[in-house]
């Protein structure tokens, strides 16, 4: 089990996995023929002439995304009835057929287009299943899922993620089609070779449900056999019973731990994102028009995924106008209110740094405070339990935390406790076990002139790049009130 963990505690990100690591959260943009026939699932023998939204506007799906505080939107291109939202010249199923702008309009542009605009990195989801096309289940149709992926990765700028699901049903002739994935890696690694491949793809991996649940410890170093579990044809999600998005299995809690390497014969670095849809569906339905998740459920979710070493996929789907609805777009601007209030001022800023141990100046505690994603403090090698600790000039009242290892180098904290001086008593404020990216801390109201971070458990020798100390915004007004 040693040689296992000195291994895992070597294994690295790709720069692709970090840039996506660091795009923290970001939207899911479910919108085609579905969104008209108030369906989740369309069965592929949709008409074309259904498709026109009269008040498309993808610079306010953007607008939205971004006072959320996201960073990203990756859209359906096609989903599972096979309709493109772009020309395709492989396919008549597209919106070429289609009302909307006599048919010359091209909406994976435009929203790629107002991305770049708005500074979000734009991202493709392309269904593999596909209910429409009379080549499903045969070789032939494997060529025109790649002739597609090239359409979508040569005309639409940078993609920063292609997101594959393993939906595996029967196409029109009622057959079913072994996908070939390694022959879709290769088409997305020679085109954009700085796109993550998502879910089932070997970078980015499911959390495991649909429903937002979060893991406890959420380990970026897995075993390699992981990256299969999406692709099992069986186990794929074939029909639309209405409950798997809000079901919860996702497979085995622990997946990274000691006890869960022990005996893998390949590790690899294969993150986590945590995806689940504002509303009860994945596209808009006015029956749920009042059901849009509320601001402390997306909170939790937020502080759980982000705050837990995972990143956040939130779908918003916009509705039969072409627009994100009135109280999904509510809802993203207040979340984004308290997310920006939350994390503004940093009270670590003016504090200084000391450790236990420290291996050189290069490696100095200040590295922590200094707001460097590249510069990071840590121990000689094979010191694995070592205190960080901040002191201010004068008492701050503080209630979140947020730390981050330097995951170039790895990800090896194990186990953590953070404390405050009370009295000249080492006071518990709160227990975690893994930090990872990013660990968002929080517990009931402190006021201390020292904190510190006590590292318990690590691999071969703990990192941090970052100890940041924050006041959420209702303590911040009690006191101004006070």
């Amino acid at each position: 089990m040693e040689h296992t963990i000195s291994q895992a505690a070597k294994v690295t990100p790709s720069a692709r996995q970090i840039a996506w690591q660091e795009l923290e959260f970001y939207s899911f943009i479910h919108f085609g023929i579905n969104t008209f026939t108030d369906k989740e699932w369309g069965m592929g023998d949709e008409s074309p002439s259904l498709f026109n939204p009269t008040a498309f506007d993808a610079k306010q799906w953007v607008e939205v995304c971004k006072s959320a505080g996201m960073k990203g939107l990756i859209l359906t291109c096609k989903h599972h009835d096979g309709f493109c939202l772009w020309p395709s010249t492989h396919t008549d199923h597209t919106i070429a057929q289609s009302p909307w702008k006599n048919g010359e309009g091209d909406l994976v542009k435009e929203v790629a287009d107002a991305c770049r605009e708005g500074g979000l990195s734009f991202g493709v989801y392309l269904s593999p299943w596909d209910r429409h096309d009379q080549r499903y289940g045969s070789s032939a149709y494997n060529e025109y899922f790649k002739d597609q992926l090239r359409e979508l990765l040569t005309g639409y700028g940078d993609i920063f993620c292609v997101w594959f699901d393993g939906a595996c049903g029967e196409g029109p002739n009622g057959l079913k089609q072994v996908y070939d994935w390694d022959g879709y890696y290769e088409v997305i690694r020679e085109l954009q070779p700085g796109a993550v491949i998502s879910v089932c793809g070997p970078d980015v991996r499911w959390c495991g449900n649909e429903a937002g649940h979060c893991r406890t410890s959420e380990w970026s170093v897995v075993p390699a056999e992981l990256q299969d579990c999406e692709k099992i044809q069986e186990e794929s999600q074939q029909v639309d019973d209405g409950k798997f998005s809000r079901q919860v299995n996702s497979r085995n809690e622990d997946i990274g731990s000691r006890e869960a390497l022990a005996g893998a014969e390949n590790l690899i670095w294969y993150p986590a994102e945590v995806n689940t849809s504002i509303r009860p569906g994945w596209f808009y339905h006015p029956a749920e028009d009042d059901q849009v998740r509320s601001v402390d459920e997306l909170l939790d979710i937020y502080y759980q995924s982000v705050g837990g070493n995972a990143t956040f996929l939130l779908n918003l789907p916009p509705d039969c106008r072409g627009l994100i609805h009135e109280n999904d777009a509510s809802r993203m601007a207040e979340l984004g209110r308290i997310l920006s209030s939350t994390f503004r001022d940093n009270l670590a800023a003016d504090a200084q740094a000391s450790a236990s141990e420290s291996e050189g100046e290069q490696h100095s505690p200040q590295r922590v405070l200094d707001g460097g994603k590249h510069t990071y403090w840590r121990p000689r090698a094979g010191t694995e339990q070592a205190t960080i600790e901040l002191v201010w000039n004068e008492e701050r009242s503080f209630d979140t935390i947020v730390l981050k290892e330097h995951i170039e180098s790895g990800q090896r904290i194990e186990k953590i406790r953070l404390e405050c001086l009370e009295q000249g008593v080492w006071t518990p404020l709160a227990e975690y076990t893994v930090i990872g990216y990013k660990r968002i801390c929080r517990f009931p109201q402190a006021t201390s002139r020292s904190v510190r971070l006590v590292i318990e458990e690590s691999r071969w020798c703990p990192t941090l790049s970052a100890f940041e100390v924050y006041l959420s915004p209702e303590h911040t007004e009690t006191q101004a009130v006070e």
